[in-house]
């Protein structure tokens, strides 16, 4: 697992509001379909908090998804993981 301060690293390199609550979802034992259909449920729940998906990937087709519901995101490398922010403008 990645160590805590590796995601907040990675964290702190994205645009991701600071100002916000955050709920971190770690998805790297989940295997597809799972990850994308977990962060969407996730998000539908969160309100205005910043979601921090960790991932062993870059989840390439959860990004059109958020696109579509007007999210912003980004995502940066751990390391051993994948940290991508997920918060509405």
């Amino acid at each position: 697992m990645a160590a805590s301060t590796d995601v907040e690293d990675a964290l702190a390199a994205t645009d991701a509001p600071t100002d916000r609550p955050r709920e971190r979802l770690d998805v790297r034992e989940l295997g597809p379909p799972e990850p994308l259909v977990e962060t969407l449920e996730t998000l539908s729940e969160l309100g205005d908090a910043v979601l921090v998906q960790v991932n062993d990937r870059a989840p390439q087709h959860l990004y059109p998804k958020l696109r579509e519901r007007g999210y912003e995101f980004e995502s940066a490398d751990c390391g051993d993981c994948v940290v991508t922010a997920i918060w509405r403008d």
